[in-house]
């Protein structure tokens, strides 16, 4: 099989990939759910903070602000060093915020000394979320495309790179708005990280292709690149599965919150897997031409 010979199909596999994605968001706009389904982090919202004399799970304190809110994915995270938590969920208004208040208090016997504040997280900071995220991305795609140019001597090896960088951005993307998972801190950590383990693979390949280039030198570009591929795919396979085997254990026995990270993350890991080995040496190949195949 070849994996040059055949790129239209795996392009064409990409593509309706992408698209699902994008007809998902559209759908998602249209019915006035948004685009994604954006957490407190990206929208404002409130934010309590809580002591606990009994130290409860996050489960638990999570079970009691659903009941009362009806969110389904309030963020609890334990202050690290006390007994105390933070809570963050959507916009609720005085009366449910009372409401919570009232519900923690006789959830967990507290007293109102042990409810440290409430308070709403402006939209001015989401914001800047947002540009953050947007800009933590762009730095890192034009840091690899520079790394990449300057190692291999060949810019359209970056651009190749770069591209199949951006394809597992999309199909992540496409995930969190086919699924609506929420996106938060953990949307901006599971992508730069599976960007940088995309890109890991992706130089493996073009490495032995560089080496395969001076060895096969009577050979045409479609074979270096296909022998190149086979050559990495046991490595890039078994670094995949080993690695998706304990993220999937973190995913089966973690809490929800740790599962928001872990689910992605799996996603993105097989599409960097599927970039590395099919769209990468693919894509650049199609960037050389015929002159370029050629020399």
């Amino acid at each position: 099989m070849s994996i040059v010979k055949n790129r239209f199909k795996f392009f064409a596999v990409s593509a309706v990939l992408i698209i699902c994605g994008l007809v998902a968001m559209i759908i998602n706009a249209a019915g006035g759910k948004g685009i994604f389904n954006f957490d407190i982090e990206f929208t404002g919202g409130t934010e309590i903070t809580v002591n606990f004399e009994n130290e409860p799970s996050s489960d638990e304190i999570a079970k009691v602000i659903t009941d009362i809110t009806g969110q389904r994915t309030p963020q609890v995270q334990k202050l690290v060093g006390t007994n105390g938590f933070t809570i963050k969920m959507q916009s609720i208004d005085s009366q449910t915020r009372t409401d919570v208040v009232n519900g923690l208090k006789s959830s967990f016997s507290l007293s109102d000394d042990d409810i440290l504040s409430v308070q709403d997280i402006s939209g001015t900071i989401s914001g800047e979320m947002q540009k953050t995220a947007v800009l933590a991305v762009f730095v890192a795609c034009i840091c690899m495309l520079v790394y990449i140019t300057i190692r291999f001597n060949n810019f359209k090896m970056g651009v190749s790179a770069i591209l199949a960088l951006l394809h597992d951005v999309f199909i992540m993307l496409a995930f969190y708005a086919v699924f609506r998972i929420p996106v938060n801190n953990s949307f901006i950590a599971a992508l730069l990280t599976v960007l940088g383990y995309s890109i890991n693979a992706t130089i493996v390949i073009f490495d032995r292709i560089r080496e395969n280039s001076r060895k096969m030198d009577r050979d045409s570009t479609q074979k270096i690149i296909d022998t190149s591929i086979f050559q990495t795919m046991r490595r890039s396979v078994y670094t995949s599965l080993t690695t998706l085997f304990a993220i999937g254990a973190v995913f089966v026995f973690g809490v929800d919150s740790v599962r928001e990270f872990a689910l992605p993350m799996m996603v993105g890991i097989i599409s960097g897997a599927y970039s590395s080995v099919c769209l990468s040496g693919s894509l650049w190949y199609a960037f050389l031409g015929a002159k370029g195949r050629k020399e």
